[in-house]
């Protein structure tokens, strides 16, 4: 009989810490290698990334980078879970000299590649057995079934077609929602009324197209926007801005930062992501009166206003300002379903004009079945009728995880009660590496966000989100989340 190939490879070999080249580009090398001079075959199998992590001596991020160059280069192909099969030979490796370089090309590209710990974030959601502490998500038990098979069966009596639609979207939509932005005290009519494919672009089409290279954006500290590239891509900066109990203190801004067309303020009043607070009223008047005052445009992002518990926040800061220095977004994203890439811009026309413009340039605009749908949502009444049963089974969710907290990290953390939205705010009493933590959780099958990823600076917060792991993953997690901090 003939020698019989493993299936899996063995490795018998560590990355070497004293070398400059990343620990990433030093484990595809070596693999590269191998495959190259014919010691490893086509079909054989990589460990698990658990397995090659503990193997190597190196964090499961680290791991998950490595594989995912190796597998754009086609040399792997496979589950980043485990199974990882070598798809390409030593011949194919030979004449790669003849391929584009095309690590090069990708190096050089304008936007800029997510933070390794956000792409590790972005992987590990999709493995099996994941539990997903910290995912900004509504859960898919929580997702209403029964009211989508209704609004999806009355589409064909509506929608005549699924063309394309004008620059600023379906004029259906821009109506109904005119209407239902009257709820938060909005007085905003279609034509200032732009449909966007969810909150993110319209923070991408702000940035390439009424602000330049070298403008500044103040946003909060910590605030989300910190975690993406979505204004640094584009050659601005940004400057962070205090906050307090009652929210961002506007007279903290710089005003030597400030120059006129350059600079901008993002803000998310309602339900704060990550730290869930909300703006008081009386802050709100006051941000609107100092940056007009000093003649600062604001972005307010009120994506989780809908998700209140027990009173309705203060109106939006849209609703008192009558000099159009406010661009105000909105999405269905936290609300129904992201999976809808349906979000919306209200502002002044002209604003509102040109970005739908470079939003024709970019993709000829949102999806005409999920803007059909979400009118149907919106004018059947369907949708604040499934707003009422969300946010009690959040407040349900809310209070389960509270619970937990109040079990396991008493004497670890302390932590806000938020009011509505996803997110509790955790701060960490122990003076432990929140980056150290989030490689150990990996290992014990746990994400979580560490609150570095929305800060200028280190700092000892973990974003906790009760909205889509289930109740059994909540209760799993959270105590086993609190024995791997007791044993750092």
């Amino acid at each position: 009989m003939g020698n019989k190939i493993s299936t899996v490879i063995n490795f018998d070999w560590k990355p070497d810490r004293k070398n400059q080249l990343p620990l990433s580009k030093q484990i595809v090398n070596y693999i590269t290698e191998r495959i190259s001079r014919g010691d490893w075959l086509i079909g054989q199998k990589l460990p698990s990334q658990r397995d090659l992590a503990k193997t190597l001596n190196v964090n499961r991020s680290t791991i998950i980078e490595a594989l995912s160059e190796l597998n754009s280069l086609g040399i792997i192909e496979g589950n980043f879970g485990g199974g990882t099969t070598i798809t390409n030979n030593t011949w194919s490796l030979l004449f790669s000299a003849a391929t584009p370089n095309w690590k090069s090309y990708i190096e050089s590209g304008i936007h800029k590649a997510n933070f390794p710990t956000i792409q590790a974030i972005n992987k590990l959601e999709f493995e099996e057995n994941i539990i997903r502490l910290s995912t900004g998500e509504m859960s898919p038990d929580l997702f209403p079934h029964e009211m989508m098979k209704k609004v999806l069966g009355k589409i064909p009596s509506r929608a005549f077609s699924l063309n394309y639609i004008e620059p600023l979207g379906l004029l259906e939509l821009r109506k109904a929602l005119s209407n239902y932005l009257k709820s938060f005290e909005l007085d905003v009519t279609p034509s200032q009324i732009l449909i966007v494919s969810g909150s993110l672009q319209a923070l991408q089409l702000v940035s390439i197209s009424i602000l330049r290279p070298n403008s500044t954006v103040f946003i909060e500290e910590p605030s989300y926007v910190k975690s993406l590239h979505v204004f640094e891509s584009t050659g601005m900066q940004m400057k962070d801005v205090p906050m307090d109990e009652n929210g961002l203190i506007p007279w903290m801004i710089n005003k030597s930062n400030i120059k006129n067309d350059t600079s901008i303020l993002y803000t998310i009043p309602t339900f704060h992501n990550p730290t869930g607070l909300t703006m008081s009223l009386n802050r709100r008047l006051e941000v609107l009166r100092w940056c007009k005052s000093n003649q600062l445009p604001i972005i307010e992002d009120d994506a989780y206003r809908e998700l209140w518990f027990d009173e309705l926040p203060p109106v939006p800061l849209k609703a008192h300002d009558s000099t159009g220095n406010v661009l105000y977004l909105g999405s269905v994203s936290k609300s129904l379903a992201p999976g809808l890439r349906i979000g919306w811009v209200a502002g002044p026309e002209p604003v509102v004009e040109r970005l739908g413009d470079i939003k024709m340039q970019t993709d000829y605009g949102a999806s005409s079945l999920s803007q059909w749908a979400l009118t149907e949502w919106i004018e059947s009444g369907l949708y604040e009728e499934h707003l009422k049963s969300f946010r009690t089974q959040l407040i349900n969710r809310r209070n389960f995880v509270l619970s937990f907290l109040d079990q396991y990290f008493a004497d670890l953390a302390s932590w806000n009660v938020p009011k509505g939205g996803y997110y509790i705010w955790l701060k960490l009493n122990l003076s432990i590496s929140t980056e150290k933590l989030f490689e150990l959780a990996i290992n014990e099958n746990i994400l979580i966000n560490p609150g570095n990823l929305y800060s200028f600076t280190k700092n000892p917060y973990l974003r906790i989100s009760y909205s889509y792991a289930s109740l059994d993953d909540l209760a799993v997690g959270l105590k086993r989340l609190s024995e791997i901090i007791r044993s750092l």
